[in-house]
């Protein structure tokens, strides 16, 4: 849940910060760097007594794992010998990308949760009655010391005693991070641990989100970031997702936005809502040229997750999912155009992005990927008090449209608005979908010709990149911020003739998506 800052955000805040602040005061000294990260742990959770958990060495056990892939480092089998600092002098490497599988369980931290199990809750009454007795096609419900008790080896799972409960006493318990996985990628290993099929995954990060024992985790690239910002021969540019309206609190508003990244050592930042208003233009274009003369439908691209999705599970629909670049890397080409020399950070509610980042055929383009939650730890590490920061300029040049990009809807609503201007008779219905699994079921009606001639918009996140996993505040307040933010834009809407000069200075193939997207 955003905004709640439960024990599990608590400790990844804490291990995200302890990273950014051994990059930080990282003077080339690698002995001395995987000294201090074996040291964590035991300053995290200190003497013997367990916190969350059984014991403290399971506590401590399961922080050198978030560490690691805090680091970029894959996890370590719990019957694997293997120092922690395994790897790490080839991780801290600015250049380094993390290695696949972007996303991963950390085995003894899941509680191995029940899953798809009718259980019978405190709730029950032992009523007169019975009726989950009667419903039961396979009599698995009987009265044991008058009250229900569901046997598990008979129950097939229906659904029926649960319907009949007058008091809801009978409750089906589903794995929370099984539940979230739009592309019913977990199951469960032989432990019955969850475990997630790599091929199937989109790296959307809802299990993630989702798993109260925090079992599961992202790579990072904080400490690379840090290092890359620390040479000052080369200038990292911040590239600021729409998100960040509001995602770290009222201290922290449009006009201090510089300042905080230029505190943290980045040469500046810039709003990646200008790559949003060229991937309007491009989309509208393409849906204007193509729909409905060459493709049936015309999906929009900007959510990597959603488009990787539906080319796993939709490959005959394939060529209907927009080719335009991304906002992210069109920024990025934007700002490497005017800065051939710099390296460009990606900041943004998304872990799908660090997937999107790490393709050869982008690193070029974009040479980090981080959360805002992995910023806070970053401004948490250098201290940053937001209050006493100087006002600047706002970051400037994207319409109300491009930041919009970050509620569900946005999208499509950013096309739309766009064809009006140009082709004012030309009728555009759309659809859209949030949530991998109405996305699916979106993509199966388009499938079988329900949207013919529609613009689609697909959202991995249920609420739109405002609510990503990396994000930070709560999903409601976080709308409302970026709607204040849309109706202080300069600019309501993308216009051609504006951004004429950002088009020229692309060529045809710098706007497009190679294949491998």
């Amino acid at each position: 849940m955003r905004g709640v800052d439960t024990n599990v955000v608590d400790l990844r805040k804490q291990v995200y910060t302890e990273i950014a602040r051994l990059s930080y005061d990282y003077d080339g000294d690698f002995q001395a760097l995987k000294k201090d990260i074996t040291h964590i742990p035991y300053d995290l959770i200190p003497g013997e007594v367990a916190n969350y958990r059984d014991d403290v060495f399971l506590e401590r056990a399961i922080i050198r794992e978030r560490l690691r892939l805090a680091m970029g480092l894959p996890l370590r089998r719990a019957d694997e010998m293997a120092p922690m600092g395994e790897g790490l002098e080839e991780a801290i490497k600015p250049e380094k990308y993390y290695q696949p599988p972007l996303i991963d369980i950390i085995k003894f931290a899941c509680h191995s949760c029940p899953d798809n199990v009718v259980t019978v809750t405190d709730q029950c009454q032992g009523c007169l009655a019975r009726p989950c007795t009667v419903v039961c096609p396979k009599k698995a419900v009987s009265i044991k010391n008058r009250r229900s008790v569901i046997d598990q080896d008979l129950c097939i799972k229906c659904g029926k005693c649960i319907d009949a409960c007058s008091y809801g006493a009978i409750h089906r318990m589903t794995r929370p991070c099984a539940s979230a996985c739009g592309m019913k990628a977990i199951s469960s290993d032989e432990f019955g641990r969850a475990d997630i099929d790599q091929e199937k995954c989109v790296s959307c990060g809802m299990c993630l989100a989702n798993c109260p024992f925090g079992a599961i985790s992202d790579k990072a690239q904080i400490f690379q970031l840090i290092q890359a910002i620390k040479n000052e021969n080369v200038p990292v540019y911040a590239a600021i997702a729409p998100a960040v309206t509001g995602q770290f609190g009222p201290d922290l508003p449009p006009n201090k936005i510089r300042s905080a990244f230029k505190a943290l050592g980045f040469e500046d930042a810039v709003e990646v809502a200008i790559g949003a208003d060229l991937c309007t233009i491009m989309e509208a274009q393409d849906f204007m040229e193509e729909v409905p003369e060459k493709l049936p439908f015309l999906a929009t691209s900007c959510c990597p997750a959603w488009s990787v999705m539906a080319k796993k599970l939709f490959p005959q629909q394939a060529e209907s999912i927009s080719m335009a670049l991304t906002p992210m890397v069109l920024t990025g080409r934007l700002i490497k155009k005017k800065h051939p020399e710099c390296k460009v950070a990606f900041i943004g509610p998304c872990a799908a992005k660090k997937l999107e980042a790490s393709r050869r055929t982008i690193r070029s383009d974009v040479d980090f990927v981080l959360t805002f939650e992995e910023l806070k730890g970053m401004f948490e590490a250098k201290k940053i008090n937001f209050k006493e920061l100087p006002e600047t300029e706002e970051m400037t040049g994207g319409s109300g449209d491009g930041r919009g990009f970050a509620v569900s809807g946005g999208v499509a609503n950013a096309v739309v608005n766009y064809i009006k201007e140009v082709d004012p008779e030309r009728e555009v219905k759309v659809a859209s979908a949030q949530g991998l699994e109405d996305c699916r079921k979106l993509l199966m009606a388009a499938k079988a010709g329900k949207y013919d001639g529609y613009l689609l918009e697909g959202m991995a996140c249920p609420g739109g990149c405002i609510a990503g996993v990396g994000t930070i505040q709560p999903i409601a307040k976080s709308k409302a911020a970026n709607q204040i933010q849309q109706k202080n834009s300069v600019n309501a809407h993308a216009n051609a003739s504006e951004y004429k000069d950002l088009l020229a200075s692309l060529s045809e193939s710098d706007l497009k998506a190679p294949d491998e997207k």
